[in-house]
């Protein structure tokens, strides 16, 4: 036999043979092997096509030859993390697309922060929005028709409602009832339909984003009724103190040739007398249908009260057939942030928030009425706390070194007062926890007193109800509206701070995201007495943390 000789080739060892009959052999070996290849090559990703577009491959085997849908083909040694799904910065449809992104920077971006909502506004919801944005379009200020009905406000009288009616927004009290009343006078506005239109002081001024597209939904400064802020229950033009004089009358609603008032105030705050609570009967809302102008002033989140009148139940009932959602669903639609004060917040969040696999957000107020003492309720919070595991337990036995990879936990604190952050992050920066997490205790601001007509001072408060609406987890103080607009745009249901004379539990854990209307009026209008407006129907019963309260509930 001849000798064997090795030679390198593309990665293989080949054996060649001497002889000529061994090389013809092994060359078509060679060739015939390099075809097989070459079908292969050819016609599998063929093969692997028609097959994926008869039987979608699983999940499960995608992931194990390394691929994916949201990253495609990748190595077993990529360390990219995988993104999260896209989020629907339109909010099922509760937000209009075509505003322009970058003058409410905060419109499509606060669902990048926010827990995804398990609420889906209904198609009615969003239709009739729709609906009333092309009616403010037409009706807004500056529009012929705007000017139109200014002119019948001038003359002092009018005679029933114009082809543009109008709800003007009156501020009243501090920032979180507001925002619960400019809600409320929407909804009122839109179950009406008539155009919302908000009086704006210096001390909200670049605070809320225009919620309308082409239009504006901001008082003029020349509106012809002047020192809106001064009217109070004693006005003349209020709808009690005209249902007193006879100025109107509410069998007014037959009537078909009237001479009636050029607007009526509705003095809808904590101290409205019985006669301004006849607002909330049927035949005071058939009446006040008459007139184009109605000036609002509220510290209330009166919408519980609307789905008793009866002549809104079955529009309310297509609205929000999920009855907690009245507030989640217009809030996130009507309050966006300027780029002001989402400067405030998205810079706080992402310095100090951001790498915290969970957030608890713990909002206090003590209120002047019902004082407490800063010992009283610090042992409250941390009662409530560990009780409902919301945070975890130090470690004072031994001081305990966190692991490299241990996770943190985030708590936003906001209150007026520095001394209940101060306790709380010593606690856990002196000790360590009984789990192992690391916990970072933040507070934004601390002003120490409330300066409502302020407007930096709103602007803070503004930015910390949206970084507390970032939460995971929420603890509120009762009765604070500051924390209702949390929860509410949140989709949150707190952990609820009792007042001091419900003190028997540390908290108890909301059932409802709504707020509280904290003044609802007891007469029954059919009835012609005083009921209990929280057992009439399922749906509006009395709130968990006021008695006298009334709340929506599914």
């Amino acid at each position: 036999m001849g000798m064997k000789r090795s030679r390198i080739g593309y990665g293989k060892m080949e054996i060649a043979e001497d002889s000529e009959a061994e090389m013809e052999s092994s060359n078509s070996s060679r060739n015939w092997t390099l075809c097989v290849v070459l079908a292969c090559m050819i016609y599998l990703p063929l093969l692997v096509l028609l097959v994926g577009a008869y039987r979608k491959p699983s999940l499960e085997w995608l992931r194990s030859v390394g691929f994916t849908a949201e990253t495609g083909l990748r190595s077993e040694s990529s360390s990219s993390p995988v993104p999260e799904p896209v989020k629907d910065k339109l909010l099922g449809g509760l937000l209009a697309p075509g505003f322009d992104e970058s003058s409410c920077l905060s419109r499509y971006q606060s669902v990048l922060y926010r827990k995804a909502s398990p609420y889906t506004p209904t198609p009615y919801l969003v239709d009739r929005l729709r609906k009333y944005e092309a009616l403010h379009k037409k009706c807004g200020p500056n529009t012929e028709l705007y000017n139109k009905s200014i002119e019948q406000l001038k003359s002092g009288r009018s005679t029933g409602p114009s082809e543009c009616n109008y709800v003007v927004w009156i501020p009243y009290n501090g920032f979180g009832n507001r925002v619960l009343t400019i809600v409320s006078a929407f909804l009122y506005a839109l179950l009406n339909d008539k155009v919302l239109l908000v009086h704006v002081p210096e001390d909200l001024a670049d605070l809320l984003c225009e919620p309308f597209p082409e239009t504006s939904w901001t008082l003029p400064k020349d509106f012809p009724v002047e020192k809106l802020e001064s009217f109070e229950v004693r006005t003349p033009q209020s709808y009690g103190n005209m249902l007193q004089s006879g100025v109107i009358k509410n069998d007014m609603r037959f009537a078909a040739n009237l001479t009636l008032p050029a607007y009526v105030y509705l003095h809808l705050t904590h101290d409205y007398s019985a006669l301004d609570k006849i607002f909330f009967c049927e035949d005071a809302q058939q009446m006040l249908r008459k007139l184009p102008w109605l000036l609002l002033k509220s510290d209330n989140y009166f919408v519980p009260s609307l789905f008793l009148v009866e002549e809104y139940e079955e529009e309310l009932r297509r609205l929000f057939p999920e009855r907690e959602t009245v507030f989640h669903h217009l809030g996130r639609y009507l309050l966006h942030p300027t780029n002001v004060v989402w400067g405030y917040v998205t810079r706080y969040y992402q310095v100090y928030l951001a790498k915290a696999y969970e957030m608890v957000g713990i909002q206090i107020r003590v209120f002047q009425h019902a004082p407490v003492s800063f010992d009283t309720m610090l042992n409250q919070i941390i009662n409530c706390s560990r009780k409902e595991n919301l945070l975890p337990a130090v470690n004072l036995e031994e001081p305990g070194v966190p692991a490299k990879d241990a996770r943190e936990k985030a708590v936003l604190v906001t209150t007026l007062y520095s001394g209940y952050f101060d306790k709380l992050r010593n606690m856990y920066y002196e000790h360590s926890t009984a789990t192992g997490e690391v916990i970072g205790v933040y507070q934004p601001s601390h002003e120490e007193q409330q300066h409502t007509d302020h407007q930096n001072h709103n602007i803070k408060a503004w930015a910390e109800i949206n970084l507390l609406s970032f939460s995971d987890v929420l603890v509120t103080t009762a009765c604070s509206t500051f924390g209702y607009v949390a929860q509410g745009l949140g989709g949150l249901k707190p952990w609820i701070i009792p007042r001091p004379a419900d003190r028997n539990q540390a908290c108890r854990r909301g059932t409802s995201m709504e707020p509280c209307f904290h003044s609802p009026p007891s007469y029954d209008c059919k009835a012609n007495k005083d009921v209990d407006k929280g057992a009439v129907v399922r749906h509006v019963r009395h709130c968990e943390d006021l008695d006298e309260g009334l709340k929506l509930f599914d």
